[in-house]
């Protein structure tokens, strides 16, 4: 199979692109360094690909350029690419609208030009809101811009899906995390601040929670969608247990064998309270689950930054 992903030099999509190219597919990987975080920490991800028989790296906008000969012959896109934070999207809607939204546009029309066979969206709990604890029929009211462009793009999709017969699977993630986790995210910066036995800061009283979703379990999740029915469908792709701010700080300190010194701060806009991902639909269906607990996933994430941090 051939399958095109995007956003392949950031977290979710270097794995992804690792392990569709070690069951023997042909992977081509977009992406444009977008200066949301560091080239180099990108260009890390991809270290691995990039030797590897069967992937070429294409680096292309999918806002700009042209994506037909990306898409060409290809049997599966899978859409990786997003520009993520809910501080940024209030700050620069801009960003947020074109990547999350006009660059989907763009995307599917070369894939419906191109005939290809099955488009896998990326989308995010974000959209169901500062609660996210129902199954796929939840009500969607996200809190923060990128939640809404997110919710926008899966809408889009599905316009396309009926009009032109487009074969669409969006799968809504919750809070990924485990190795190369993006440089803003909470985790990898707790880990980061208590090596250097620096504060970390809590926004809200710690009590917010999450369906934490280890990343290979993500990856598991997403290869069980491209072979699923490509019918429209959503899933929820989450982890099994759900995990409160506080007992993750907690879990990490031990880990490393630290006192975490915690600054409290005000709950920032956008932000969700409570998630806890109904995978039943994609159980049921994709026959997915979870294998990875929060614990042992937090004890491999805080190996790799301890091993990223020393080779850095």
């Amino acid at each position: 199979m051939k399958v095109v992903v995007t956003g392949a030099a950031g977290f979710i999509g270097s794995h992804l692109s690792e392990a569709l190219v070690a069951r023997g597919d042909e992977v081509v990987g977009v992406d444009c360094f977008t200066d949301y975080y560091a080239r180099a920490d990108k260009e890390a991800n991809l270290a691995q690909l990039r030797t590897a028989p069967g992937f070429r790296f294409v680096e292309a906008d999918l806002r700009t350029d042209d994506l037909g000969p990306i898409v060409a012959d290809a049997d599966a896109v899978v859409n990786e690419a997003a520009t993520p934070g809910l501080v940024l999207s209030w700050d620069d809607f801009e960003r947020s609208q074109s990547c999350n939204l006009s660059a989907v546009k763009r995307l599917v029309d070369a894939c419906i030009d191109a005939e290809v066979g099955h488009f896998v969206q990326a989308s995010t709990s974000s959209v169901y809101g500062a609660e996210a604890t129902g199954d796929e029929t939840a009500p969607t009211l996200p809190v923060s811009p990128y939640g809404v462009t997110k919710l926008a793009a899966e809408h889009l999709l599905r316009a396309h899906s009926e009009t032109y017969g487009l074969p669409l699977t969006i799968l809504r993630y919750f809070s990924i995390f485990g190795p190369r986790q993006r440089p803003d995210m909470a985790y990898r910066i707790f880990c980061e601040r208590m090596l250097a036995g620096e504060p970390i800061v809590v926004f809200g009283d710690g009590g917010q929670s999450r369906s934490n979703t280890y990343v290979s379990d993500c990856v598991a999740g997403t290869l069980a969608a491209l072979g699923g029915p490509a019918d429209g469908s959503i899933f929820n792709i989450g982890g099994g247990e759900e995990l409160k701010l506080l007992d993750a700080v907690a879990i990490i300190a031990g880990e490393l064998g630290v006192e975490p010194q915690v600054e409290f701060r005000e709950v920032r806009r956008g932000d969700q309270r409570r998630t806890v991902a109904d995978i039943t639909a994609a159980r049921s269906v994709l026959g997915w689950q979870p294998l990875v607990g929060p614990e042992e996933g937090l004890r491999a994430e805080v190996a790799w930054v301890r091993d990223h941090l020393a080779a850095g």
